[in-house]
């Protein structure tokens, strides 16, 4: 008759058995290595670019010198004559002035003696009228065609006919030193066939 087993004990094991789990490691845990992600080549490199010159385009000059194209340009504006009618027309048309006959020619020359002006510089002539001012002609020289003088009184002043390209006549009365401004006006006129100075007979006073 087989011997009887107790339900509660431990299965018996051989020593084989327990040799091989007694020299058997515990269990470990790993964890994967993550490779770092360091670049191979820095981030910011410096990058050398030779950039050559077209072989048929001529070298561009730094010289700060002026050109002949720029030399014959004015920086500024020179006035060489800035002023009104001559005085003596307006004391000669007073004096006239106390008869009715002459009498528009006096108010003509106190409206010149206060409300024009001339002005002639390097660069072009002025005609400023108003009695403010507010009136103003400006022309080059470039479109003067012919210039014209008509002494008046004993020649102590006169009129100043400009002729423009256009057939414009520009007409400046009682100007002082009229000849010498008419002579400044040619010798700004850049033509190389300006007419002379043309001085007419007085048709007035």
């Amino acid at each position: 008759m087989a011997a009887a087993v107790p339900l509660l004990s431990p299965p018996i094991l051989s020593r084989s058995t327990t040799a091989s789990a007694s020299a058997s490691p515990s269990p470990k845990f790993t964890f994967p290595v993550v490779p770092s992600r360091t670049p191979s080549r820095p981030i910011f490199t410096t990058t050398r670019l030779n950039v050559s010159s077209p072989a048929n385009k001529p070298p561009v000059s730094t010289s700060s010198k002026p050109t002949a194209a720029q030399k014959k340009q004015p920086t500024e504006e020179v006035i060489y004559f800035d002023g009104g009618a001559h005085y003596g027309d307006l004391a000669a048309n007073l004096l006239l002035g106390f008869t009715l006959f002459w009498l528009p020619l006096t108010l003509a020359a106190v409206s010149r003696a206060f409300n024009l002006r001339y002005r002639f510089t390097n660069l072009r002539v002025t005609v400023i009228s108003g009695l403010t001012g507010q009136d103003r002609s400006d022309f080059s020289y470039k479109v003067i065609k012919d210039v014209q003088v008509v002494p008046r009184f004993i020649g102590e002043w006169g009129d100043v006919i400009i002729t423009l390209r256009d057939g414009t006549k520009v007409d400046l009365r009682s100007v002082p030193k009229f000849r010498e401004i008419a002579k400044y006006c040619l010798s700004m006129v850049e033509q190389p066939s300006a007419a002379e100075l043309k001085e007419s007979r007085p048709k007035g006073f």
